[in-house]
C-alpha cells in the first residue's frame, strides 16, 4: 500500500515570487523528506491581484521558483510536475482585485 501523499504549502510576498519568513521553515521541512523515490508536483496559485493573464505567468513563476530552489540545494527534483493555476483555485474565495496572502501560494505534493 503506498504512503499518503504529503503536502507542503509556501506563502509569497505580493506580486513576486519571493516566499514569506513564515514560509521559510516549511522550504526546510521539504528539503528534509525529498529524495530520489518522491513523485514531487509544484503548483503555483495567486490572489485576485491583477489581471487573469498576469497571475497564470506569476503562478507557474513561482512553482518553477520552489523546484529551483530545491534542486541548486541538490534534490532530485528537475524533472518535477511545475503547473500554475493562477486565481483558478483560491484557497479563501475573494472579489477581483482582492490582495489574499492565503491565495499567493505554492502547494508541492510528494508521493513515495
Amino acid at each position: 500500500v503506498p504512503y499518503a501523499p504529503r503536502t507542503y504549502v509556501m506563502y509569497f510576498y505580493e506580486g513576486t515570487t519571493d516566499i514569506t519568513e513564515e514560509s521559510q521553515p516549511v522550504l526546510e521541512a521539504l528539503r528534509k523528506v525529498v529524495n530520489e523515490g518522491s513523485e514531487v508536483q509544484i503548483t503555483g496559485h495567486t490572489d485576485t491581484v491583477g489581471s487573469a493573464a498576469s497571475n497564470d505567468k506569476l503562478s507557474v513563476e513561482r512553482a518553477r521558483e520552489i523546484r529551483n530552489v530545491l534542486v541548486a540545494t541538490g534534490l532530485p527534483v528537475a524533472s518535477a510536475k511545475v503547473t500554475g493555476r493562477g486565481e483558478r483555485e483560491l484557497l479563501v474565495p475573494t472579489a477581483d482585485n482582492t490582495d489574499e496572502q492565503a491565495n499567493r501560494r505554492v502547494e508541492v505534493i510528494i508521493r513515495y
